[in-house]
């Protein structure tokens, strides 16, 4: 599709795979699916959930939302159901808001999904998107719980660099050519490097915490380089890192809960480790949460 190699990619990012959606697979249509699978893991019917928030920047309808639909095809009735933009940092934020959300008493069971399909976004013909983004949903239930589980989310934002990555809305009437996703990827990656560094601290601190305590990491899924510089940063062994990257490259909203899936059902993640969560993405925003599992 463009002037690279399979070499290129690999060195430069991490990736040899991706998933691509099939043109009837929409954000909600992927996050059902995966949503399906977090009920089941957590042993609950649908008429438990009261609350679904779906993370993603790629909906099919501006509204009905995502989460609207993945309501309607689970059979979750009566609950408060929206979408949260926050591209890549989608899932962190929309963790930080279901546990403010349950520890203030406003819900018992959230539903959590990021779902994204931003292949559908990049231009074909642009070798610093086109290689990245793969489609792909992820999902968990957060719940009240006798022992603490969330240790410390935090979340925050630069509205002053969005330019560096950018996705525009279609215009009716307008050009595709209009709507591609644009990114400045080496300054996006050193903003990336630095912010991370950044968050890990701080999380590590509300959480009353040091590296030492953690049993894994399960980063965002950008790139291969930007997750080994977040591990130095935390003394941590790749070994104790979820990588799922080489697989799905880029799912925006859908990475982080992609791998902590992939952690759990593998079997490295157990009961009672100690995982820091994190994602970083275009606004720029981004965010983390601390917990025991």
């Amino acid at each position: 599709m463009v002037e690279t190699s399979d070499e290129w990619i690999t060195e430069r990012t991490g990736i040899k795979e991706r998933r691509i959606a099939a043109p009837e697979e929409t954000a909600a249509f992927m996050g059902a699916a995966a949503a399906r699978q977090a009920l089941e893991a957590a042993g609950l019917e649908p008429e438990q959930i009261d609350t679904v928030i779906c993370a993603t920047t790629s909906s099919e309808y501006s509204f009905p939302s995502s989460a609207c639909e993945i309501a309607r095809m689970l059979n979750i009735k009566r609950a408060m159901a929206f979408d949260l933009a926050a591209a890549c940092a989608g899932f962190s934020y929309a963790y930080s808001v279901a546990h403010a959300m349950i520890m203030a008493g406003q819900a018992q069971h959230v539903l959590i999904v990021g779902s994204d399909l931003l292949s559908r976004a990049c231009d074909p013909a642009d070798r610093t998107t086109i290689i990245l983004f793969g489609d792909g949903a992820g999902a968990c239930v957060l719940g009240k719980s006798e022992e603490q589980g969330t240790l410390a989310v935090y979340a925050s934002s630069d509205p002053f660099s969005g330019d560096l990555l950018s996705l525009k809305v279609p215009q009716r009437g307008g050009s595709p050519d209009d709507a591609w996703l644009y990114m400045k990827g080496n300054e996006v990656f050193k903003r990336a490097v630095t912010v991370l560094a950044e968050l890990v601290t701080r999380t590590l601190e509300l959480g009353g915490m040091t590296a030492d305590d953690l049993d894994f990491l399960v980063p965002h899924q950008a790139n291969l380089r930007i997750i080994a510089a977040t591990a130095r940063k935390l003394h941590l062994d790749m070994s104790q890192v979820i990588v799922t990257l080489d697989k799905q490259g880029n799912t925006s909203a859908a990475s982080v809960p992609l791998a902590l899936d992939e952690g759990i059902r593998s079997g490295r993640i157990k009961r009672g480790d100690v995982l820091l969560l994190e994602s970083f993405g275009g606004g720029f925003t981004w965010g983390s949460a601390l917990v025991r599992y």
